[in-house]
């Protein structure tokens, strides 16, 4: 199986690392489109009225700053630069110590790279997926160009987690008859709510769990779900038509 994370606004940049080496970053098939947007951030966080284009606070200045030079800036693996609610949960130092073979399994969905693997060393950088980036416009739009044929061909008919959030799914929902997408709901008093903090928070914990247990790694989407609920209450919901499958985790009330 494979496990798709969403990305972080917040990085940790890499206090040294070779430069980024898109030959070396997965599904290289992707590396046209992501030489294109790296050379169209560039340019438009270099330009006076960058924060407005990109979206963003003068607060996060120097992150837009930093863009201009990602192409000479250090890197590091890709679980090691996000963080976030969801990467705390997930609890990255001990992901890394599991088989490598499954952490090679899990991607990061990204504005810049489109997907890349955890393992994949990358700068930190400040764009998000809603953006209209320059000359090449809704960034959305540009991956999900990209994406779909490269990944159906990738995951063919592994089954696959999928913890990111709306923005991110939109280019590339997944194969639909292979795809668990999973949501938290917090119940109070019989009534049910989302949460998004606790979202991530638990995303974080269920991909922690998948690839930390001692058992073999989930075969078909009724195994996910299976191998979930030996943690958290869940509700299993199988795909229909173009609808992926649904894993809704049951937060109880605190």
């Amino acid at each position: 199986m494979f496990i798709l994370l969403p990305p972080s606004e917040g990085k940790t940049p890499a206090q040294d690392g070779a430069p980024v080496d898109l030959s070396s970053l997965s599904l290289p098939e992707l590396n046209e489109t992501r030489r294109e947007v790296l050379a169209e951030l560039q340019k438009v966080s270099a330009a006076p009225d960058a924060l407005d284009q990109l979206g963003v606070g003068e607060r996060i200045a120097g992150e837009v700053a930093r863009n201009i030079d990602l192409d000479t800036e250090p890197t590091a693996q890709a679980l090691t630069v996000y963080t976030g609610v969801l990467f705390e949960a997930l609890d990255v130092s001990a992901v890394l110590q599991a088989p490598r073979e499954r952490v090679e399994r899990v991607f990061i969905a990204s504005a810049l790279f489109g997907m890349v693997g955890a393992l994949d060393h990358i700068p930190a950088y400040r764009l998000s997926m809603k953006t209209s980036l320059g000359d090449l416009g809704p960034l959305a739009k540009l991956w999900k160009e990209a994406l779909g044929e490269p990944l159906a061909e990738h995951f063919g008919d592994a089954p696959v987690l999928d913890c990111r959030s709306g923005d991110y799914r939109r280019p590339w929902p997944g194969i639909p008859e292979n795809t668990v997408a999973v949501n938290v709901v917090k119940e109070v008093a019989g009534k049910r709510t989302t949460v998004s903090h606790w979202a991530k928070h638990t995303r974080g914990l269920v991909a922690s769990h998948l690839l930390q247990r001692s058992e073999p790694m989930p075969s078909s989407p009724e195994a996910i779900a299976d191998a979930v609920a030996e943690q958290f209450e869940v509700e299993y919901a199988p795909p229909r038509g173009k609808q992926s499958a649904v894993l809704t985790v049951v937060l109880p009330d605190a």
